[in-house]
């Protein structure tokens, strides 16, 4: 499912924060807001796939997890001018086939419109929403 001309690489080293804070920030309906130093944590942190077409980075997805039992895949972008090639389904392909994610008792997302791309990958509502809990704070309550 690889796309000619770009590669996914997990190295922490090579992801252009201000790309990945710009479009949290700006165009990502669910980090709007959202502080660079929150993102850069976030990437310190995370299991983090960058997408490239030579030195350009076009597409992120990053993953919180214990790598043994729960994950969570958030902060999922292909840029605009590299969407329709088939980036998205091959980013998500790869974090899914990532051997450190392999075997959990759970994996988890939030999407508000791209249900069909996840479900292709397994993903569905939860069985019992009923036991699913959260606190949201809006980034623009925090402060940085």
């Amino acid at each position: 499912m690889p796309v000619a001309g770009y590669e996914i690489s997990t190295d922490t080293a090579r992801v252009d924060r201000e790309l990945v804070h710009e479009f949290l920030s700006k165009d990502a309906y669910w980090a709007r807001g959202i502080p660079r130093a929150v993102v850069d944590r976030c990437i310190e942190n995370s299991l983090c796939f960058g997408v490239y077409r030579g030195d350009e980075q076009v597409g992120f997805a990053r993953v919180v997890t214990d790598r043994a039992a729960i994950a969570y895949l958030g902060d999922v972008f292909i840029v605009p001018g590299h969407r329709g090639r088939g980036l998205g389904k091959w980013l998500v392909a790869t974090v899914m086939e990532h051997p450190d994610l392999q075997g959990l008792r759970r994996f988890m997302l939030g999407t508000e419109d791209a249900h069909s791309l996840y479900e292709r990958f397994g993903f569905r509502a939860p069985d019992h929403p009923e036991r699913m809990m959260e606190i949201a704070t809006p980034y623009d309550s925090q402060e940085d």
